[in-house]
């Protein structure tokens, strides 16, 4: 591992960069010494962002992008590349947890979320990988979640999506991992410090005085830790989760 300050410039790109676990993560690279590239469909909610990284010394760059479009990806990918330097880490953090009953679930909405879990993690993985795979060298870290592993009631389009995730991050981690490039999944389990669980469920909010949710920057900082690990001890999957979360 290695910063943007000691030799060329190094990027971390950020797939669905949000006001929570995203931008996090962005920060956090962006304070290790990398350039912070982090992206969402609109472009201008990433301003606020960009701000708190360059208050606090760091650089980065925000993009409007539709990460399921390929089209969209690869002009990202060869914009970042060609302006502002080589992307060393790829976080891809797209969620779209959007339940439903089987008996109400829609083709369309089913899709949808399986574009933005899954197929958009093959594009910018597939496009990070080769980029990486020429200079010998890289990161690529998909967030997950408890549909990950097990499909709950109502959940049947998102843990179909987040099962296909994590299978490609296991494909890639096998082929890649040979050739230096670190894949890792994390399985982020349980509730996150948003303003949306604050107004949302503020009982399972009022957890957070006794450290029963997921505090956004504690999980970025376990980003940094994958991404700084050795290769004789890489971790493939993650699980973070409240001392108290039920499993």
């Amino acid at each position: 591992m290695t910063s943007s300050t000691d030799q060329d410039p190094r990027v971390a790109l950020v797939i669905g960069a949000g006001d929570s676990t995203g931008g996090a993560i962005a920060r956090r690279f962006a304070a290790g010494g990398y350039i912070a590239c982090v992206t969402r469909r609109d472009a201008a909610k990433l301003a606020p962002l960009v701000a708190s990284i360059e208050a606090a010394g760091g650089r980065a760059h925000a993009y409007g992008s539709d990460a399921r479009r390929e089209e969209d990806v690869v002009d990202l990918f060869d914009r970042i590349e060609r302006d502002i330097g080589a992307i060393e880490v790829l976080v891809f953090n797209i969620g779209a947890n959007v339940p439903s009953s089987i008996l109400d679930e829609t083709a369309r909405k089913y899709f949808k979320v399986w574009e933005m879990a899954c197929m958009a993690g093959f594009l910018n993985g597939r496009e990070a990988a080769r980029r990486m795979v020429a200079r010998g060298r890289g990161t690529i870290l998909f967030t997950g979640a408890t549909a990950s592993l097990r499909g709950s009631a109502n959940f049947a389009a998102f843990a179909g999506a987040k099962h296909a995730l994590r299978a490609l991050a296991q494909s890639m981690a096998r082929e890649l991992g040979p050739r230096n490039i670190h894949v890792a999944h994390v399985v982020v389990d349980g509730s996150i410090d948003t303003e949306f669980i604050r107004t949302a469920f503020p009982e399972r909010y009022a957890l957070k005085a006794d450290d029963g949710i997921l505090d956004p920057a504690h999980i970025a900082d376990n980003y940094w830790h994958l991404h700084c690990q050795p290769r004789d001890a890489w971790t493939f999957e993650l699980d973070l989760r409240p001392w108290m979360e039920k499993w």
